[in-house]
């Protein structure tokens, strides 16, 4: 992927709450699609290798929540966090998080990382296939920038970060903000 890329069109299986169900699991199944997400939209997108995770949960996901009304002073209108876990493991992660301002993604079937070219193996820490840490903006649909970490790769050695942390994001939408004032 790179700047001025499509996202690619897939559906996501989500999990939402509907209070008229009642009950211990007020949830239903909803499916969204790409466009539902980012059509007529600036969002920052991040995307990780697992919910739980320690860079995810200590880093990466607190610093795009603590974050949120600059991102939004910036002209950004969500931000999203994907990963290729089920819905199920998505809210659950955001809840005991305390997230409330980021929307979480499940790309359980991790088709939408397949097809953004971000897909690896990390058999090597028992997880399977999961996405390589990236992070995007993107506007309508289209990449606008692209800040994947370094050492793409199957099973790799480490879990890169700094790339597509939020003060990265951050930073790009300050010098944009910048250049497009000027």
């Amino acid at each position: 992927m790179q700047a001025g890329a499509k996202l690619p069109d897939v559906t996501f299986h989500t999990r939402v709450r509907d209070d008229s169900l009642g009950g211990d699991n007020p949830f239903t199944w909803e499916d969204k699609t790409t466009a539902d997400y980012f059509a007529g939209k600036r969002v920052v997108l991040f995307a990780l290798p697992g919910a739980f995770t320690p860079t995810c949960s200590t880093y990466q996901l607190p610093g795009f929540e603590n974050n949120y009304a600059e991102f939004q002073d910036l002209g950004v209108d969500e931000i999203y966090c994907m990963s290729v876990n089920d819905s199920f493991v998505m809210n659950k992660w955001a809840q005991m998080q305390g997230i409330e301002k980021i929307k979480v993604i499940p790309d359980g079937s991790g088709e939408f990382t397949r097809r953004m070219g971000m897909l690896v193996r990390k058999d090597n820490l028992g997880f399977g296939l999961r996405s390589w840490r990236y992070a995007a903006v993107v506007n309508d649909g289209v990449i606008e920038a692209w800040f994947p970490e370094p050492g793409l790769c199957d099973n790799h050695g480490e879990d890169p970060y700094g790339v597509s942390s939020p003060e990265t994001l951050l930073n790009y939408l300050r010098d944009a903000a910048k250049q497009q004032a000027a």
